[in-house]
């Protein structure tokens, strides 16, 4: 290969930080084509949030066979999916199984938390900085970090004196927790706590849901695959990967081309209801378009489903409670449940709005709220992450001149493509902000990702080049254009993390712009044509 010599002094040509979804497509990539890569993951196995995520509940929202890998048809036809939604635990064996078969671990370091990252200008490479004190080149780094693996804790006092057990659900114990006639304790109610609170209803003595702001839920409607089902699902791999490929968000759901208004209430009642009694995102994303861009639209079918609500919670203060007033259905993510809103029908269920009685502190035997103190045996943080870009700020990133990755992105991320940063070269973020796959289904997205930085490393390689970087004009054009698709939608009327706020961290208190939301479609054209004309806005040398 013509730059095999100029590697020869660094102990990898790539090195991944992360073996979750996208580092494990990444390596099988790399060592296909005869790279010499290593993959670094902080924990103690393959899985990424699958390997970290072990609450009670957590489970694909996604169909579980449009989020199984597409590129290998042997093990398409070998992998047997039990449900619709698959569980954590069958996720984690299915993505250590791809590992096993395709002999991958052997390339991976766990328990291997990377520190920092220096680019060295004079070499174009890399020096990597271990938890461990050690210290590794590379001429590549990429970064298959996950878009929520940066857990967050809430700013409230005490938290360090609870005398029972508390944990953040991105920090599950991986031995089994006991919750069997405790009092438990759960801070939040987003897409995690909706998991858990149904979960674990019936299983603890009583549950204390301590809310601050509601969110939109809808049905999941989970089942078991039967072998029928299965054996269609086998013999429509190509059909369900190809209709992945043409909708927006890379699943089979896609929105319904009608207009709101050209519908008559009788068919948009009927098709509303056909929507909410069907499994998955399509109640989300397989609405009528305008219903996520227009305001009357949307707040029809916000009506629509408060009084779904309503009619599945008996206590009718109770039900107001949880439906959100601050935002309409479907402008944040949409967390999708099973007999969630039955829970709080419970009489050892408790829901506090912490609008009208706020957490004080946590104490040495509880929760201390403005009214009075709940004595608890164990609190869970279902409080969320620093989405898409904390994993980045948790990593000191030095590049061109000394700057910090986390000072360039103070405001909020700029990138090309989702892929580089300017004055950052030969590191590749997959997965990254701005990119198409965090907001995608996101197996679908990644291997996007994955296949076009895996014939970028092939372009490099047989053009003797050492350094990649995109241009100060090139990123502007991008910065621009994700910015022109918020117009398209009305994500940026609401506070959520997909519009990068987070009361938990500091400065994201604000619209970022973290997410490409042109769709699956529009993106996977724009690589296409950045190739095509030669790798435009990047700089090769």
């Amino acid at each position: 290969m013509k730059n095999q010599s100029k590697n020869e002094s660094l102990q990898h040509e790539v090195i991944i930080i992360g073996a979750g979804v996208s580092g494990i497509y990444q390596l099988y990539r790399l060592l296909d084509e005869g790279v010499n890569v290593t993959v670094l993951e902080a924990g103690g196995g393959p899985g990424g949030t699958w390997y970290w995520n072990r609450y009670p509940g957590a489970r694909f929202d996604s169909e579980s066979y449009s989020y199984g890998y597409s590129f290998s048809k042997e093990l398409l036809d070998e992998w047997d999916w039990s449900e619709h939604f698959a569980g954590q635990p069958e996720t984690l064996s299915y993505l250590e199984h791809v590992v096993k078969k395709f002999d991958l671990k052997k390339h991976m370091q766990f328990n291997c938390k990377v520190d920092s990252a220096h680019f060295d200008d004079e070499s174009n490479s890399w020096k990597v900085n271990l938890n461990d004190g050690r210290v590794l080149t590379t001429r590549y780094l990429l970064t298959a970090i996950g878009m929520l693996s940066a857990p967050t804790m809430p700013i409230i006092d005490g938290v360090e004196n609870f005398k029972g057990e508390s944990f953040h659900t991105y920090n599950w114990p991986h031995d089994p927790v006991d919750l069997k006639g405790k009092r438990v304790g759960v801070l939040g109610t987003g897409a995690t706590a909706v998991q858990i609170i149904a979960e674990i209803a019936d299983k603890v003595d009583e549950l204390t849901v301590f809310q601050r702001r509601p969110n939109w839920c809808a049905p999941l409607h989970n089942s078991k695959i039967s072998d029928e089902d299965q054996a269609k699902i086998h013999a429509s791999y190509d059909d369900i990967f190809a209709r992945c490929k043409e909708t927006p968000g890379g699943f089979i759901h896609g929105p319904d081309r009608r207009k709101f208004d050209e519908v008559s209430e009788e068919d948009r009642l009927a098709f509303w209801e056909e929507l909410y009694s069907s499994p998955g995102f399509g109640v989300w994303i397989g609405n009528f378009r305008d219903v996520l861009v227009e305001k009357h639209a949307n707040a029809a079918f916000t009506e629509f489903i408060a009084d779904k609500i309503r009619s599945r919670v008996n206590d009718p203060v109770t039900a107001e409670k949880l439906i959100p007033k601050d935002h309409g259905f479907g402008t944040r993510r949409v967390p999708l449940e099973t007999r969630y809103y039955e829970a709080y029908n419970r009489d050892n269920v408790h829901l506090i709005d912490l609008n009208d009685t706020p957490i004080e502190r946590i104490t040495p035997a509880g929760i201390k709220c403005s009214d009075k103190e709940y004595e608890l045996d164990v609190i869970i943080y279902a409080t969320g992450f620093d989405a898409i870009t904390g994993a980045f700020d948790r990593i000191e990133f030095t590049g061109v001149g000394g700057q910090k990755l986390s000072d360039k992105w103070y405001e909020g991320p700029i990138t090309y493509l989702g892929l580089q940063t300017a004055g950052f070269p030969n590191l590749i973020t997959i997965a990254g902000p701005q990119g198409g796959s965090v907001s995608t289904n996101f197996p679908r997205g990644i291997e996007e990702a994955v296949d076009w930085a895996t014939d970028l490393f092939r372009h490099l390689r047989s053009h003797g080049y050492t350094r990649v970087e995109p241009t100060q004009e090139a990123e502007e054009e991008w910065d621009a254009h994700v910015k022109k698709t918020y117009e398209y939608s009305l994500l940026t009327t609401t506070k959520s993390w997909f519009t990068g706020y987070n009361s938990n961290v500091e400065n994201h208190d604000k619209l970022r712009y973290l997410i490409y939301n042109g769709g699956t479609p529009r993106y996977r054209q724009r690589l296409q044509q950045v190739v095509a004309d030669d790798y435009q806005g990047f700089a090769l040398r």
